[in-house]
């Protein structure tokens, strides 16, 4: 296990970005409507973000909240989407389709891979919809993905251990296992202990709280490198 596990905090703003950068994250996801789980965030809040930070930026490309099974006028614009967030100078890309009965939508994600590379592509909170997540696990290391961001299963992540260690330790290090969905510095330590994971997310917000909090990222980085 590494020494310092990288970092992810999720985004909605400048402001957000500056909190996170302050407080020693090392990477950011840019959304929209996070209470909504996210969607994707305007056109204009990357040149935002980096005016903000210089830390790398992955975008979140969802187009609706809700599931992740989609149209094909939903599709098309996901691809627009992936072209869009390439085009802007994005550092990655976090999207997830699904099919109606719980398992990834291939075709469409090969597509959206090849239409973000070279951009490094990660799979969302979707994955904890599916039926099978070590079969899908399986073919999005196949299908070129870089990291998964899963909270285990339904729930949070402190509900999931177990499961997140079996992911981590079935990804064997060809994608990265990165838990998110409940982090907090209180149990990150052991969190980390417990799945051997490498990268952790967590939007770094006090309960109520609607804005990223530099103490917050602060606690949690502190935590994760205890």
């Amino acid at each position: 296990m590494p020494a310092r596990a990288v970092l992810e905090i999720c985004i909605e703003s400048a402001a957000d970005a500056g909190a996170a950068a302050g407080g020693g994250a090392d990477r950011l996801e840019l959304c929209a409507d996070l209470a909504q789980g996210g969607v994707t965030p305007a056109s204009d809040a990357l040149a935002a973000v980096r005016a903000a930070c210089n830390l790398p930026v992955v975008l979140l490309l969802r187009p609706r909240a809700g599931n992740f099974v989609y149209a094909p006028a939903e599709r098309a614009l996901l691809r627009e989407q992936v072209g869009a967030a390439r085009r802007a100078g994005a550092d990655g890309v976090a999207l997830g389709v699904l099919t109606p009965d719980g398992r990834l939508d291939l075709p469409a994600l090969a597509e959206l891979v090849r239409a973000a590379a070279p951009l490094p592509v990660a799979f969302h909170r979707a994955f904890d919809e599916l039926c099978d997540p070590h079969e899908a696990l399986e073919q999005l290391v196949a299908l070129g993905f870089a990291r998964v961001l899963t909270a285990g299963g339904r729930g949070s992540t402190g509900d999931n251990v177990a499961r997140l260690a079996a992911l981590v330790r079935q990804a064997g290090g060809r994608i990265a296992v990165m838990p998110g969905g409940g982090v907090r510095a209180a149990g990150a330590a052991a969190l980390r202990r417990a799945t051997g994971a490498a990268e952790f997310h967590s939007a770094a917000r006090s309960p109520g709280a609607r804005q990223t909090g530099s103490a917050e990222v602060a606690a949690l980085r502190a935590a994760l490198d205890a």
